[in-house]
């Protein structure tokens, strides 16, 4: 069976090299193409979906349609959840990258941004940025103030182990259109990084990765399009 991860396309804020994180920000004219640009390659790999899953967040979405669209399987069926949201970038959010490297040090935002195990300052409630009271998460856990890789992780893998991992068990070929985070954790589980090596992972956007796993979810082959 096969498990392909797509992390959105170029988002209007990755443009503006912003902190994004929980904001719910829309795909850029080139992210579109690079939905798109991910569909026809999937097609051309000749991959029949069975399921696909995507957060809760308006660019993953999108994503997911733009790629299904172009593989003439918008009908399968589709699940969307908060636990493959983006990780919570905290008071960062919203911030321009450079800016805040000018005012931190770049050192400091990239461990902010690259440490497995440490938190960005936390976002407080009144912020306009905040999730507090976003009808998306009434009924889930608390939304976070802060998250770091290693946190985003612990909210992912449930949804493997509940959703994602039994479909791929039951002989079901498995999409998920999510963001660089979680997808880096969800990398993390399947590959068996270290916490050190995660930290040099990067994933492209609209760039598909293609998985070939066996039935113990260990990995037969592996194809990335950047």
């Amino acid at each position: 069976m096969k498990l392909v991860l797509v992390r959105h396309g170029q988002s209007l804020w990755n443009l503006e090299n912003k902190f994004t994180g929980w904001v719910d920000v829309d795909l850029s004219e080139k992210g579109v193409e690079e939905a798109k640009r991910a569909g026809k390659i999937l097609k051309e790999e000749g991959i029949q979906f069975d399921k696909a899953y995507t957060s809760v967040l308006k660019r993953a979405i999108k994503t997911l349609h733009f790629i299904l669209e172009e593989c003439d399987e918008l009908w399968i069926p589709e699940e969307k959840s908060w636990r493959l949201n983006e990780r919570h970038y905290g008071a960062l959010q919203g911030l321009n990258k450079l800016e805040t490297a000018e005012k931190y040090g770049e050192e400091q935002v990239h461990i902010w941004r690259r440490s497995y195990d440490t938190l960005p300052p936390e976002i407080k409630n009144d912020n306009p940025l905040s999730q507090d009271g976003d009808r998306r998460y009434i009924y889930k856990d608390a939304v976070p103030h802060t998250e770091n890789l290693k946190v985003t992780l612990e909210r992912v893998m449930p949804f493997w182990t509940d959703k994602i991992a039994p479909d791929l068990l039951d002989g079901k070929n498995v999409i998920v259109a999510a963001h660089g985070n979680s997808l880096r954790a969800l990398t993390k589980h399947l590959e068996n990084i270290s916490d050190e090596d995660i930290m040099g992972l990067e994933i492209p956007t609209g760039s598909p990765i293609i998985y070939e796993l066996d039935k113990k979810l260990e990995i037969v082959d592996k194809k990335i399009f950047k």
